[in-house]
């Protein structure tokens, strides 16, 4: 079952207009505070925005590249308190492929928007624009948003044989996996 999750998990970046059920919402919620953290610090913190107005300013938030945000019924901004752990990038990583995942077993579509490192305007972070807009603490950084929602397009799975295998090392870096 995790596999075919895996497989049929695409980025989306056009939905309906549908709202998504606050039992959905709830089921995301949980599947976020359930992510894997090091050393159980849980240094990360969700924001869960369905107002159409804020999701339409951080669609903003980037000079490229999240746009669609603001035609997606629901946006979770995944933050991390970088003062609770040294590795608050990869925990908030983690934790937002597990909504992604999560949102796929139920249905939804969804759309990493990375903002760490990104750029709203040529003089301003859009770490610096979120935080502003979201009223985020001192400390508190924005690892990425996810666009989720009902998808308004299909897209089939990436096939097996298109996979880089090549990218996969036996033993030592160098000597090839043997493709299956």
């Amino acid at each position: 079952m995790f596999m075919s999750l895996l497989e049929k998990r695409r980025s989306i970046r056009r939905f309906l207009d549908r709202p998504v059920e606050k039992e959905k919402i709830d089921l995301l919620v949980e599947a976020a505070l359930r992510a894997p953290s090091s050393r159980g610090f849980n240094p990360w913190e969700f924001v869960v925005v369905s107002d159409r107005r804020m999701l339409e300013r951080l669609a903003q938030a980037k000079e490229h590249g999240s746009a669609f945000l603001k035609d997606a019924a629901l946006g979770m901004v995944v933050c991390a308190d970088s003062t609770k752990s040294d590795v608050w990038v990869e925990d908030a990583s983690i934790a937002t492929i597990i909504i992604q995942l999560a949102a796929e077993s139920l249905g939804l579509g969804t759309c990493w928007i990375q903002i760490r490192g990104r750029s709203h305007a040529p003089d301003r972070s859009s770490q610096e624009y979120v935080a502003e807009l979201l009223r985020l603490p001192p400390g508190m950084m924005v690892e990425a948003m996810l666009a989720i929602g009902y998808s308004a397009e299909h897209k089939a799975p990436h096939p097996k044989d298109g996979l880089l295998w090549r990218q996969v090392h036996c033993t030592v870096f160098g000597t090839p996996y043997p493709t299956p």
